[in-house]
């Protein structure tokens, strides 16, 4: 399980200083979106038993370790397609390379590991390729509906995919008990617990809310029912950052930080690591691929974590919001596409391969048949006290809801969170104002890019 990228700006200001590549690339979108018709791509059904039998050699760009492994068993099934696998790096370094090499019109790989948040980025500057006329309409069952709507537009599939991180809430139980503090179940009694927590120790806090990190935010407006975007064409969208539901959610946090209650350290940094591993922080509000990566960050508290659903805004609801996860894409430059389709729906929705991501990566599952997996199921963690961890992230899974979508500038969106809603947290300002600020800024930024950007 991966933790999302942190490093967000240096990414947004390499693709700014590619010479706009953006830009160039929206501006010839102008006819709409894709169907996957022109270079590399088809509006027909695709015969992929007569185009599988051809000789092809695909390159891949994946940062998954270990991944050859699952493309063996590919090119085990389909013997006449080799494929080529190479590590462009972690989305900071491989984005931008995607980008020039777009840009320049060779050098792009036939298949790209991409985040979910960042399909619609590439999809409506006509990046990727339609995967619909090459069957992957046939697999969509496999997958959750709330997943499957990160990939897809209407009838066109643009992406596979492969990893997802529903939120939950990983807690310390040791400081529970000390504390007598009930594991919240509402915002409200988390925001009690809170102020319990810190009056009785005042360098422990319940939470901390990383100001530099856009994702994690995201995911709780997710949550709340906030829906910060809507693309209507390949150069149209709505821009709703602050919405009814996500002033609820900076109001609630505004709240927190003023108070002194949450902390509010930058996340994956040293101080931030020392934070949980030595007790600061008595709860972690974070993904699916969480529990495996604070294992290997905080080995000192082992046995002393739990997880738990995330707190509700209504007692007895039962829904969540998701951050990081990603997909495989086809680039619609690919001389291959029909090989290249096949390979990126073996790869993650082939039970075998989609279990040896699992098991071999621990990329928290995209399919819904490992997701009811049992022994998938059952594993027991000593770390959390030998709680079935996976079983409390598969039922949150089935509470996302499933109409969320990002905007084509998520880069900049994450970067200007910072800005504006992160740098307002650490100053203990108010998160609402900020949060207007923010929607603001990505309307300017979208416009000057050449978006026709609306509300509502």
């Amino acid at each position: 399980m991966r933790s999302p990228i942190t490093g967000r700006r240096s990414r947004l200001l390499t693709a700014v200083a590619g010479g706009l590549a953006l830009l160039t690339l929206t501006a010839a979108c102008s006819g709409g979106s894709s169907s996957g018709a022109g270079a590399g791509g088809t509006t027909k059904t695709v015969d992929m038993a007569a185009e599988l039998k051809k000789p092809a050699t695909i390159e891949f760009w994946s940062w998954v370790d270990g991944i050859q492994s699952e493309v063996a068993l590919f090119e085990k099934k389909y013997p006449n397609i080799k494929v080529k696998v190479v590590n462009a790096g972690q989305p900071t370094a491989e984005y931008p390379k995607l980008r020039t090499a777009l840009k320049a019109g060779s050098g792009a790989p036939d298949v790209v590991q991409l985040e979910a948040h960042e399909v619609t980025s590439f999809t409506i500057t006509k990046s990727l390729l339609d995967l619909a006329p090459y069957g992957a309409n046939t697999i969509k069952s496999k997958f959750q509906p709330w997943v499957w709507g990160q990939v897809a537009q209407g009838s066109s599939v643009y992406a596979i995919p492969q990893d997802t991180g529903p939120m939950g809430m990983l807690y310390r139980k040791d400081i529970f008990d000390k504390y007598h503090i009930k594991v919240p179940t509402t915002w409200a009694e988390f925001q009690t617990a809170a102020d319990k927590l810190h009056k009785a120790d005042p360098a422990a806090y319940l939470t901390n809310m990383s100001p530099s990190n856009g994702a994690v935010f995201s995911g709780l407006l997710w949550q709340a029912g906030s829906r910060p975007f809507k693309t209507n064409s390949a150069t149209s969208f709505n821009v709703n950052i602050a919405d009814a539901p996500a002033k609820k959610v900076s109001d609630y946090w505004s709240g927190l930080v003023k108070s002194g209650t949450v902390s509010t350290d930058a996340d994956f940094t040293d101080q931030w690591y020392r934070g949980l591993a030595g007790g600061k922080y008595a709860t972690w509000l974070t993904a699916a691929w969480g529990p495996m990566f604070l294992q290997g960050t905080a080995k000192v508290t082992s046995g002393k974590w739990r997880v738990a659903p995330l707190p509700q805004w209504s007692a007895g609801e039962s829904v969540s919001g998701n951050t990081g996860g990603s997909t495989s894409a086809v680039v619609r430059s690919s001389k291959y596409p029909a090989a290249a389709a096949a390979f990126v729906e073996f790869l993650n929705s082939d039970p075998t391969s989609a279990k040896m991501l699992a098991s071999k990566q621990s990329l928290f599952p995209a399919t819904t048949a490992l997701l009811d997996d049992k022994t998938f199921l059952d594993q027991s963690l000593p770390f959390f006290g030998g709680q079935k961890v996976n079983q409390v992230f598969s039922d949150i899974s089935k509470t996302v809801k499933t109409d969320f979508t990002w905007s084509p500038v998520q880069d900049y969106v994450f970067s200007d969170f910072n800005d504006t809603v992160g740098k307002a947290m650490t100053s203990k300002a108010d998160l609402t104002t900020a949060l207007t600020q923010w929607q603001d800024s990505v309307t300017t930024y979208a416009k000057q890019q050449g978006f026709t950007v609306g509300g509502s």
